[in-house]
């Protein structure tokens, strides 16, 4: 007869199972997977300070105008690169609300660091503020001239020992080339193998010569000269954006060309509302689609924000979830922008374009 008192074979192998359950269970969630979590980040004011200072500050006798009401640009909190995302912190974030799960690899890339990633979110908004500067001031009626400048020469080009970094491309063959589109058009008109004068600038000494095409290293039908360009600008005033590294990225372009442009023109472009929105810009005022609209849509909501520019191809996500009680206003230019928030500053009611 078993002795009661001492626990069953069974049993043991029961509770042994479940115990083990019950642990592998607890590291499973525990063990990191590959995921960031999205959720509503700050929103700033681009008519007011950043950091203790104005957003925006303007050059010695450059005329602004007096505003009102708020132009926010709205920012995303996600995972930081050395962090890891547990399975139970996945699931958790999953099932909340305006917080999104995505794959790791879609905002970093294999092996950044949190150093690589802050680097290029600084740069992108360094970039994002040159554009918006651009795109703002064309807006309010200045001229702002666009030149091709020499960002490098490719080891081995026809150009190399030519022209170098830093030059400005005038011209290709007696042919004014005032942006780098135009640079690659006029070179493209040639054979591969033909010669090209490029007129150039160096040191604000005007200059020029002689470059012989190379076909493409991927399509041997285009001509090339070997150099990469980028577009640089000539601005008619100083504006300085004091938005410093707690922020990075290009996604508030949009926000930051409004921001110029209201402040340079007479009037509130608000009219006074509190506004907010996202959308990175290029320097002819396109507006572009961006990441995480629908914390962003959030995190405006969270600071009492009454209508949201929404870059057009932004709006089927944008419209798939709550919209917090925010006019959801689709813009596809700071044209758009600017015309919508004139409309509403005057009528409240007025028809706009919407994302729907």
């Amino acid at each position: 007869m078993s002795d009661p008192s001492v626990p069953s074979r069974r049993y043991l192998t029961m509770v042994v199972a479940s115990l083990s359950l019950i642990v592998l269970s607890c590291v499973a969630f525990l063990v990191p997977v590959p995921y960031v979590t999205m959720r509503p980040g700050p929103a700033f004011d681009t008519l007011g300070s950043f950091d203790g200072k104005p957003m925006f500050t303007f050059g010695k006798g450059v005329k602004t105008y007096p505003t009102k009401g708020s132009l926010d640009f709205t920012t995303v909190s996600v995972t930081r690169a050395q962090s890891d995302v547990s399975l139970a912190q996945a699931f958790e974030a999953y099932f909340a609300d305006d917080t999104a799960v995505v794959p790791r690899a879609f905002i970093y890339r294999q092996g950044e660091s949190a150093q690589d990633a802050k680097a290029e979110g600084q740069a992108q908004l360094t970039s994002s503020k040159d554009s918006s500067r651009v795109a703002g001031l064309r807006a309010a009626g200045y001229t702002v001239p666009e030149v091709a400048s020499i960002a490098s020469v490719a080891a081995g080009a026809s150009a190399k020992g030519k022209l170098r970094v830093g030059d400005d491309i005038r011209s290709v063959n007696g042919q004014a080339t005032p942006t780098a589109k135009d640079v690659v058009a006029a070179v493209g008109k040639v054979d591969p193998g033909d010669t090209v004068t490029i007129g150039y600038t160096r040191d604000d000494e005007k200059q020029s010569v002689e470059v012989v095409t190379r076909p493409d290293a991927k399509d041997a039908k285009l001509p090339r000269i070997g150099v990469a360009l980028r577009s640089r600008f000539d601005f008619p005033i100083d504006i300085t954006n004091n938005v410093g590294q707690q922020v990075g990225g290009p996604s508030a372009g949009t926000m930051f060309a409004l921001a110029i442009y209201d402040r340079l023109t007479p009037g509130a472009l608000t009219g006074g509302s509190k506004v907010a929105g996202t959308g990175e810009i290029t320097p002819d005022g396109t507006v572009g689609p961006i990441g995480g609209i629908r914390q962003k849509i959030a995190g405006a909501a969270d600071e009492d924000a009454e209508i949201f520019l929404v870059p057009a191809a932004n709006c089927a996500e944008a419209t798939d979830g709550d919209d917090h009680g925010l006019r959801l206003v689709k813009v596809s230019t700071l044209d758009d922008a600017i015309d919508a928030l004139t409309s509403l500053a005057k009528d409240p009611k007025a028809a706009v374009p919407r994302c729907t």
